[in-house]
This record gives structure tokens, C-alpha cells and sequence, in this order.
């Protein structure tokens, strides 16, 4: 069921038409405000303010040194529960443009995004290229479309498409720089696409069952022909409930389900309370790894970077649930797969 704090969140599409009101309304204004103008006079880089990891990743790998780039999530923090901070509010006010997920993930943001763009900021949803017809809306969240849409890395390049044009608009100085920059990420997605593919097709088939701590990974099992089953819905913002997890854990014996995930934004406690009510009926089930799913690794690490959050999580399932994965993963940098 959806919790009331959830369901009051208006729907992405909707504030995207919001903010391009707003726009609009100060778009005579916005005119005679050039790149220059808004550049950083310290170090002549224009702002860019982010909101999760898989947009700051992908924003800093387009744009260069040409912008300073802020991310406010966190890696580790949940972006479904997350509420801006008065810095975190000064920082998006102080932008020159932002780049936010979009489908509601930043629902606690909604407010203090539409005011961002009632300034006068570019204000843009890297999701707004997605045909809506791609989106998938989990049963119980009618009207509501899954934002884990980076768990799906050909879906996840129409983000870096609208990060380029949005730059490009902003600075057309920059353009071809732009444009050589998103060529490469997309290719690097590609490269890891590809190896997911190859990789998860060594899983037995009867053992494509995903289980993790939400309902994170459906635009991942769509792609690759895996079954998801979440503990707790599409956003955190649920609790997961008795008669729920007593089903899974009546799943899990009847279908021989070899390992379940934790995840990393995601209180270990349900996934433990599956291993528990399995092993209760007189089988085992193990935790088969951590997933990186609403947040990435460390920054700094292979880990901490959009093309190694996915080498991770695919090479995690893969081994987990009897796939064949080369050492390294995709491109030789995982320190230790599960």
C-alpha cells in the first residue's frame, strides 16, 4: 500500500510542467543572463548542484573542468527519505543549473526544486527523455512510475543525453566538449551493458530470482530476464509488512532460492528476518551480497562511479546465483565479488 507521505508527492511529470512554467515566467529575464555571467569568478567554472550520486557521476564525466559540480545526496544516504539541509538549499539557490532524478525519488526536495526554477535556474529532470511508456509503475503505486530507472544502463543513457543538451544550452562554448564527453560515458555504459548481458546469461535460469531489500532492481530484471521481488516497495518511505515477508520466506523454500541481497541505503533487518523464517522451516537461504541501488559506493573508488555500480551489482547477483564472472568484473577494477 502506499504510505500518505508518499502519495502526496505530485507526480514527476507534473513538476517538470511546473518548473517549465516557471521558467517560462522569467524566461525574458533569463535571456540577458549569458554563461559568462554566471560563471564562478574564483575559477571561472560555472555551478552545477545534483542531487544523487548517478546524476553526479555522469554530470562531473560530461561537463569537465568547464563546471564545478555538487552532489547532495550522499553515497550511503537514501534519497527517497532525504530532506535538504538550509546548506543543501543555498547551494541549489546558488546554481547555475541542477539536475535532479525526477519520478518522485526526490519527493521531501519538490518544493525547494520548484523554487529553484521560480528564480530563474535551469532547473531539469535527467528522466525527461524516457518515453512514459518505458516507465514502470509496480503494482500498488498506480500512477506512480519506478525512478530507479539507472538500474537499466540503455535507459540510463538517455540521462546522459539530457545532461549534454542542458549543457550545451547553458554553454555553447562547450559544445563539442560536451558532446566528445557524452560520447565516451555512453560508451563506457555500453561496455557495461554488454558484459551484464554476457555475464548474467551464465545464471541458471531457475535461479533469476532478485531479491533485495526494495524494489529497486525492476528496470534491471526487465532488461535482463531476472524476477524481482523487493521486501519493501519502490520507495523506502514503506514499511515492509509481516504477512509480506512471511510470503517471500514461503517463496524461497518452495522455489530452492539460493541467496538474497542486502543493499546498501537499506537497514539490513528485513533481509535478515528472510534468512531467519527460512532457516525456521528447516532451510537455508544466504545474503548473498550488497547492492548498490538508491546511492554508490565510496567516492573515490571504482565503486563510487555509475559504470562500477553497475560491474558490482551484476557481477554480486551473478556469482551469488551461480553465474560464471571473470575476476575484476567488466574492466578488471572490483576489489572482492561476494
Amino acid at each position: 500500500m502506499v504510505s500518505s507521505e508518499f502519495t502526496r508527492f505530485v507526480n514527476t511529470r507534473r513538476i517538470v510542467a511546473l518548473l517549465g512554467m516557471a521558467v517560462l515566467v522569467l524566461f525574458t529575464a533569463c535571456s540577458r543572463r549569458g554563461p559568462e555571467s554566471e560563471r564562478d569568478a574564483a575559477e571561472n567554472r560555472y555551478r552545477v548542484v545534483t542531487t544523487i550520486g548517478m546524476i553526479t557521476d555522469i554530470v562531473e564525466r560530461v561537463a569537465g573542468d568547464r563546471a564545478q559540480v555538487q552532489g547532495l545526496v550522499s553515497p550511503g544516504t537514501d534519497p527517497h527519505l532525504y530532506r535538504p539541509t538550509r546548506s543543501d538549499i543555498a547551494a541549489l539557490m546558488n546554481a547555475d543549473i541542477v539536475f535532479y532524478n525526477g519520478l518522485l525519488l526526490e519527493g521531501k526536495m519538490t518544493d525547494t526544486l520548484v523554487r529553484v526554477a521560480s528564480s530563474g535556474k535551469p532547473v531539469h529532470a535527467v528522466t525527461e527523455l524516457i518515453d512514459e511508456r518505458e516507465l514502470i509503475e509496480p503494482e500498488g503505486y498506480e500512477g506512480h512510475a519506478d525512478p530507479h530507472v539507472w538500474m537499466d544502463p540503455l535507459a540510463w543513457m538517455k540521462a546522459v543525453e539530457v545532461v549534454r543538451d542542458a549543457l550545451i544550452a547553458f554553454d555553447p562554448g562547450g559544445a563539442d566538449v560536451y558532446r566528445l564527453n557524452a560520447a565516451d560515458v555512453v560508451a563506457q555504459i555500453q561496455h557495461v551493458h554488454d558484459y551484464a548481458e554476457r555475464v548474467l546469461a551464465s545464471v541458471p535460469e531457475s535461479a533469476r530470482i532478485l531479491i533485495s531489500a526494495h524494489d529497486a532492481f525492476g528496470y534491471f530484471g526487465r532488461r535482463y530476464g531476472f524476477e524481482v521481488v523487493g521486501i519493501q516497495g519502490i520507495s523506502t518511505d514503506s514499511e515492509a509488512g509481516v504477512r509480506h515477508i512471511e510470503s517471500l520466506v514461503r517463496m524461497i523454500v518452495e522455489r530452492d532460492v539460493g541467496a538474497v541481497f542486502v543493499e546498501s541505503t537499506v537497514a539490513e533487518r528485513n533481509v535478515e528476518a528472510l534468512v531467519a523464517g527460512v532457516r525456521a522451516r528447516g532451510k537455508t537461504v544466504r545474503i548473498g551480497g550488497e547492492l548498490f541501488s538508491d546511492a554508490m559506493g565510496r567516492r573515490g573508488t571504482y565503486e563510487g562511479t555509475y559504470v562500477g555500480m553497475i560491474d558490482h551489482n551484476v557481477s554480486t547477483i551473478a556469482r551469488a546465483l551461480g553465474g560464471v564472472v571473470p575476476p575484476g568484473g567488466a574492466n578488471g577494477r572490483l576489489v572482492a565479488i561476494p
